[in-house]
């Protein structure tokens, strides 16, 4: 499976979708094609990174995995059942000559009905990003090329964020 790119870019949103995966499964919602949050089946785990479901993914640097964030708690069902993410996310911003003034952020991630994520900050693109640049406006990626995944009920509204 490939992943899924939007024609259509966004800034600031909130995002609405489900998912299913079987047993073993990774994948991830790329916010503006760079930003991960989490797709795994965490069903059951205890220990939780930022590679659990839920979780905002670390940036690769130097060969090393740097920063991410995990959830908060574990609100992954069992492989096989749809779930579901609530994303509200402000888009980095840049000044007039296009330098980067402010780092992106999830404000929150609901999964599964829980609140997994608040307020965090990413400083760059989590790793398996799409080859582009930090912008105002990006495309969403739905990954698809780690296993089995499939999505529906995908709502992206643009939002006006301080």
């Amino acid at each position: 499976m490939a992943n899924i790119v939007s024609r259509a870019t966004f800034g600031d949103v909130e995002l609405y979708l489900e998912y299913l995966i079987p047993k073993g499964a990774n994948s991830g919602v790329y916010l503006q094609g760079l930003y991960e949050v989490q797709v795994f089946d965490s069903y059951g785990a205890v220990s939780l990174k930022s590679s659990d479901g839920g979780g905002i993914y670390h940036r690769w640097i130097g060969e090393k995995p740097v920063g991410g964030s995990a959830p908060r708690v574990n609100a992954s069902y069992a492989p096989g059942q749809w779930q579901s993410f609530h994303i509200v996310f402000r888009a980095p911003r840049f000044d007039g000559g296009g330098r980067k003034t402010e780092n992106a952020r999830f404000i929150r991630v609901v999964h599964n009905g829980q609140v997994v994520q608040e307020n965090v900050e990413v400083e760059g693109g989590t790793r398996s990003h799409m080859p582009i640049a930090e912008a105002a406006r990006n495309p969403l990626m739905l990954q698809g090329d780690h296993g089995a995944v499939a999505y529906r009920n995908i709502y992206v509204k643009d939002v006006k964020l301080p």
